[in-house]
């Protein structure tokens, strides 16, 4: 049998390592199926949705493992890859995305299931083009893979159905992937500037993102050295918050008092690896340095001072000779004690004094991180069980946090637990999934069956979205269009054939925790969490506090009183 175009794509796949292709099959992918089926060194990973593949791909590829492939037919079928795809790129992973196209003599006719794919998946990838020809494989599927693993993004290769079986005998490259790690660190008088900045600081913090991956011990001399306090982004959490004295909290709408204040308090702010968005969070009046190995990230979320391009492991081992300056312990110290504090008061709340309905998402939160094993692979939805995982999952050096911390997209945290089960068989895996996450994509617990996935769902099920509830409350609105009907996702689970449990009582929930995590095969448990646990933001500004004395008073006269009743047995009478 004669190869086609199809089959020299999924050679090249298979010569840079990849071992999945996430999607669902479709006539515009036949050509491109049928090489899978005769590879056998490529694995078709059927999901119910292909957004869910996207994801899935995402989560593969943080895994670390390869460039990961997902695939969607022509028209809806690629479409639906999009708010995945758009999750990977803000992540800064390396994806491949095969869209299939309609056929070629077709393409401007407005045939059926036409779309424009070139400009739909412009904004969401750093390469997309089409292949209309043999000569163009298998150089474009190399540019392809090798721009997603350079820049740490999304590709997307445009494949029209009737192409993808064409005659093509070009040879594939048996190296058609090269992962370079270059060490890239400031000029020697630019580090010497940014040593003098720092040798004058008399309050220095730290604020410190996933760019300071692979530099915990670095971080950990810079901080002794110049007595500073190190504040974390979310992403930032799973690399340096362990083993970590200097650790004084997270900041940003899902952090700590104590992060925010370190900030605040400091008269040199130091970041490094970090892009966090929220301008309100950083100090107005302080000198402001920034590291980055990607230079437009410089200065973009507040002004700074000084900025350098550079990997931070190897801009802080060049910089550590320069700083000579001794500094006052001070600041630490009242940052760490504060700290101290805050997470006393946090983990306080994380306890079960009673066996009273419904559970506090705090302890349920902390049960799941005690039992985990110590190299768990988490994901987590957007909304409060973001907000719990950053407060109360305890990381350790070998554990992994994943979740749509850039793009906020609902619905992400089982599709990423697919992927990163796949692509780390022997790993625990638990995804934390909000009620409503879940039911958006809430199909693809059948991928979980059928492909034999050992991943364990953890779904709080407060029967609303209960984070859009909070911001509405601190705007001064009245909920709306939030509330989600009364579920027992477990039947749901055990009707597709997964071990599913229902947990109402606090005494039920670590045997129910433990008994699924040691479950051989896909687990979910479902507990129900009180709806009206607030989940305060660090600082509390005068329109948060009236927009909140606004909705009370609202509530009161459209006769909601009883929600803030249960909002004070929730939060003060615990």
């Amino acid at each position: 049998m004669k190869t086609n175009i199809a089959d020299l794509l999924i050679q090249s796949l298979v010569n840079a390592g990849v071992k999945r292709i996430y999607g669902i099959v479709g006539d515009s992918l036949n050509a491109v199926l049928d090489s899978v089926r005769r590879s056998k060194e490529i694995e078709w990973i059927h999901v119910r949705h292909e957004e869910v593949g996207a994801f899935a791909a995402g989560a593969d590829a943080a895994m670390g493992t390869s460039i990961a492939v997902c695939a969607g037919s022509s028209g809806p079928g690629n479409l639906h890859l999009i708010n995945g795809l758009y999750d990977c790129h803000r992540n800064r992973v390396p994806v491949l995305a095969i869209a299939a196209h309609i056929p070629s003599d077709e393409i401007g006719s407005n045939y059926f299931q036409q779309t424009r794919p070139e400009q739909i998946f412009k904004d969401c990838s750093y390469f997309c083009e089409t292949v209309m020809s043999p000569d163009q494989v298998p150089r474009t599927i190399t540019m392809a893979m090798q721009t997603a693993v350079a820049r740490k993004g999304v590709s997307v290769v445009i494949l029209p159905g009737d192409v993808a079986g064409v005659p093509d005998d070009n040879p594939v490259p048996e190296h058609i992937l090269h992962v370079t790690r270059p060490v890239v660190h400031p000029s020697e008088p630019e580090l010497k500037r940014l040593a003098e900045y720092l040798n004058r600081g008399k309050r220095i913090t730290l604020l410190c993102g996933a760019g300071c991956a692979g530099a915990h011990g670095e971080l950990m001399q810079l901080c002794e050295r110049l007595q500073a306090p190190m504040v974390i982004a979310l992403r930032g959490k799973e690399h340096l918050e362990y083993d970590n004295p200097y650790f004084v909290g997270l900041t940003g709408l899902l952090g700590y008092a104590s992060g925010y204040r370190a900030m605040m308090n400091c008269d040199v702010l130091l970041m490094l690896g970090t892009d966090f968005p929220y301008r309100q969070f950083y100090p107005r009046n302080s000198t402001v340095l920034q590291v980055d190995l990607d230079p437009a990230h410089l200065g973009r979320r507040t002004p700074i001072t000084y900025g350098l391009c550079g990997d931070v492991k190897a801009t802080v081992q060049a910089l550590l000779p320069l700083l000579t300056e001794s500094h006052d312990s001070r600041h630490l110290r009242e940052s760490v004690d504060h700290y101290q504090k805050v997470r006393t008061g946090l983990d306080e709340l994380a306890t079960a004094k009673s066996d009273k309905r419904p559970i506090h998402p705090q302890y349920l939160t902390k049960v799941v991180s005690d039992l985990a094993n110590e190299d768990a692979v988490f994901t987590c939805d957007v909304g409060t069980p973001t907000l719990w995982a950053a407060r109360y999952l305890q990381m350790n050096g070998r554990r992994r946090l994943l979740g749509s911390f850039n793009h906020g997209t609902m619905a992400n945290a089982m599709p990423q637990a697919i992927g990163a089960q796949l692509a780390a068989p022997d790993r625990q895996v638990i995804a934390l999934c909000g009620d409503g996450g879940l039911s958006m994509l809430m199909g693809d617990l059948l991928t979980l069956r059928q492909h034999k996935l050992p991943v364990k769902v953890i779904v709080l099920n407060n029967s609303a979205l209960s984070f859009v509830e909070l911001e509405m409350k601190a705007a001064g609105y009245l909920e709306m269009g939030t509330e989600l009907i009364d579920q027992n996702f477990a039947d749901i689970a055990k009707a597709m054939g997964i071990y599913g449990v229902h947990v109402e009582r606090a005494s039920d929930l670590e045997s129910s925790i433990r008994d699924a995590l040691r479950h051989d095969g896909p687990a979910l448990v479902d507990v129900v969490v009180n709806r009206q646990e607030l989940s305060l933001p660090p600082k509390i500004t005068a329109e948060q506090a009236h927009g909140f004395t606004l909705w009370m008073v609202k509530a009161v006269l459209n006769g909601h009183g009883d929600e803030l009743i249960d909002l004070a047995k929730t939060n003060l009478l615990r």
